[in-house]
């Protein structure tokens, strides 16, 4: 596979782009749950999959249904039925799960055979029997199941890729493995351009699976270069993907993933300090934008934002002195003292008589 290589010329403030290819591959459509408390309540038919799965699902999906030995990627949360204890979630760690239908763990058997009935993009709550589940014996290690504990699932599926031998991460080699997270990219790419940023950001997030911390800890040399020269991308088309759908904390996480590799990185700093500036966090927006200005000072993008950071703090210190002004008031102006007469010929008379007492007083010396 030929190295793939950033674009230094092109403007800070547009995504990374390279030369489009596609593979046969589902797309996605979704946003992470909000609230991951406990299981959420669905009212939609309930489908029985096997006697011991079924299924409610909570977002329709589009497209085909993945077939055996399909690589899928996912996202799901797990509880034990009795307890409602919940003993996994992958949105938490923000990567996906990939599953090989057909090869799954066995604990992992029932949460399979709902897949196998999802499309690209579906959320549902499947529960599963525990022989499908961690069995008689359960699990006292991670995760923490008891045993003959009956599971539910909230499971969204990410996307799916239809290989021929259902080869998972783990049997690739070193430029498979690559190969396929830039293929990823460049389908990420083109929905990018095609303003569809949900869809998007799932590709460059089964690229990034592709690119795990196990994996990358192992590569040295033109090897993780090259896998770097796919990752860092991936993980600052989120950013830009991100913060048009004004998820601007998700944002600075994956431009902080970026700047872990490489500190300097102007367009992992440029989107941050865009990202930190729409959250009003304006001098730590400034000191990246500062940043920037030191690689790259002819860039008419970083001399715009730090003109619209001046521009917003002027305008916030006088928003801040019109407050000031209504909460004290103005100053009161002093009034003008009447002139009482009377007390001017008092004063008067008293001066004569103590001129005329000091006369009489030296003629007498």
């Amino acid at each position: 596979m030929d190295e793939v290589h950033e674009e230094q010329s092109q403007p800070l403030d547009q995504e990374e782009d390279n030369e489009i290819r596609t593979e046969s591959a589902a797309f996605v459509q979704g946003e992470p749950p909000q609230d991951g408390n406990g299981p959420p309540k669905v009212d939609s038919e309930v489908e029985v999959l096997h006697e011991k799965v079924t299924k409610q699902i909570i977002k329709e999906g589009h497209g085909q249904k993945p077939s055996k030995y399909a690589t899928c990627f996912l996202h799901y949360r797990a509880w034990t039925e009795s307890t409602l204890h919940k003993f996994e979630d992958t949105w938490n760690e923000q990567k996906p799960v990939e599953l090989v239908l057909g090869k799954e763990k066995k604990e992992m058997t029932g949460l399979a055979i709902g897949l196998s009935s999802m499309k690209s993009g579906e959320r549902a709550l499947l529960h599963v029997g525990w022989e499908l589940g961690y069995g008689k014996e359960g699990s006292f290690s991670f995760p923490n199941v008891p045993p003959m504990a009956d599971i539910i699932y909230e499971a969204e599926l990410i996307g799916f890729d239809e290989t021929k031998e259902g080869k998972a991460r783990g049997d690739m080699t070193v430029e498979e493995r690559i190969g396929a997270a830039d293929r990823r990219k460049m389908d990420g790419n083109s929905l990018f351009k095609e303003e569809k940023l949900e869809e998007a950001m799932q590709q460059y997030e089964m690229a990034i699976a592709y690119m795990g911390d196990d994996f990358m800890f192992q590569l040295f040399g033109k090897y993780r270069d090259m896998a770097l020269a796919v990752k860092n991308p991936c993980h600052l088309n989120m950013a830009a993907c991100m913060i048009k759908l004004k998820r601007y904390e998700e944002a600075i996480m994956q431009c902080n993933v970026v700047l872990a590799e490489e500190e300097n990185n102007a367009k992992a700093l440029f989107r941050r300090g865009k990202a930190r500036a729409e959250l009003g966090q304006t001098d730590a927006a400034r000191e990246d934008y500062l940043k920037v200005r030191k690689f790259a000072p002819e860039d008419k993008a970083v001399a715009r934002e730090l003109r619209l950071l001046a521009e917003h703090d002027k305008a916030l210190y006088q928003k801040q002195k019109e407050i000031y002004k209504g909460i004290f008031g103005p100053r009161p102006e002093p009034k003008p003292k009447r002139t009482n007469w009377l007390v001017l010929f008092w004063q008067w008379l008293l001066s004569l008589f103590y001129r005329l007492f000091k006369r009489e007083r030296y003629k007498a010396d």
